[in-house]
């Protein structure tokens, strides 16, 4: 597929981040939209951005609220797609959304860590489900599935559990990597590629605190305020002289500083997985931290979980996420 003129693309977790970066290159490119997110009031900012852009004659955007990791949800949003696009089929399918939370099988809830891979991994898995179909219907087709460096390296440091996200990441990434021979066999219109970005200047801190909790506030709850008291415990900082204030403003300024301080914007990583789509890459690494951290994870394997090995690569290539 080497242009996206007059296609339709589903892309879910449209609301922020990459996802609302990937429907606004995508509508630049004469490409038709449908998107899904949990947060209405997300979506309307990625449509009134798209149209400040000045969306091509013919592009048609479409907004539709599902939680990607029930089944149901993703049904009602294609039936919804078939309907308002008026079309029995799709070109591009972006299984985008993610959340992170659930880091750990000991010290964290069942529930958040269930969410957690839900999302990641059942969101992809449900999402191939959904649209396969109308994927197959199209003369040419191509699923990109998000996977993560987490998805070759299961850790953000030594200090921070990290089991749900990085589970459900291999999960994307081995169910990816598997379908490109049964599409090639039983499908061969249809391509894919398994998308494993670094640290990229995303909304998913802020996001994945709202999903967890079930709320579309930016104030944080007593109970989030104490796990959150927890967490910055469990990385080595004192917090029994913290207010509750204080430790609200550390959340704060750890979800700006992912967004605000990246290496990559939001905005490149599209560009970056959208050329990787059209040169029909299957792999498409995002980022100058994905390219090193492969290179390091390879190079020493058997060292990837080890201490040193994150503050050698830390110090090196300059990474700030994680400890």
């Amino acid at each position: 597929m080497k242009d996206f003129a007059g296609k339709i693309a589903v892309v879910t977790g449209g609301g922020t981040g990459m996802g609302r970066e990937l429907a606004r290159q995508l509508v630049a490119e004469g490409c038709s939209v449908a998107m899904c997110d949990v947060s209405a009031k997300a979506m309307a900012e990625t449509v009134r951005l798209i149209e400040a852009d000045g969306a091509p004659q013919g592009t048609r955007v479409s907004t539709h609220v599902a939680d990607v990791s029930l089944e149901a949800a993703l049904i009602a949003f294609r039936d919804e797609l078939a309907a308002e696009h008026q079309t029995d089929r799709v070109h591009l399918l972006f299984n985008n959304a993610g959340i992170g939370g659930g880091g750990s099988m000991v010290a964290d809830s069942r529930a958040a860590w269930e969410k957690t891979f839900n999302v990641c991994w059942g969101g992809v898995y449900l999402g191939v489900r959904t649209f396969l179909p109308m994927l197959m219907a199209a003369d040419e087709a191509h699923i990109v599935n998000t996977s993560s460096v987490n998805g070759f390296w299961a850790t953000i440091g030594p200090n921070t559990p990290h089991t749900a996200y990085a589970a459900a990441k291999f999960a994307v990434k081995g169910f990816t990597e598997a379908l490109v021979t049964d599409l090639r066999l039983n499908a061969p219109h249809v391509k894919c590629s398994v998308v494993m970005p670094g640290h990229i200047g995303t909304s998913i801190v802020a996001n994945s605190r709202k999903v967890q909790a079930g709320v579309d506030s930016d104030e944080l709850s007593a109970d989030e305020i104490a796990q959150a008291r927890a967490r910055i415990s469990a990385a080595g900082l004192d917090t029994s002289q913290l207010t509750d204030a204080a430790v609200a403003a550390l959340s704060a300024e750890a979800a700006r500083r992912f967004l605000e301080d990246a290496p990559m914007s939001a905005a490149a990583a599209a560009k970056v997985i959208l050329d990787g789509v059209k040169a029909e890459r299957w792999r498409i690494l995002v980022g100058e931290d994905a390219l090193q951290i492969d290179q390091w994870v390879r190079r020493d394997p058997e060292r990837a979980y080890e201490p040193e090995f994150f503050a050698d690569f830390a110090r090196e290539v300059g990474w700030k996420l994680g400890g």
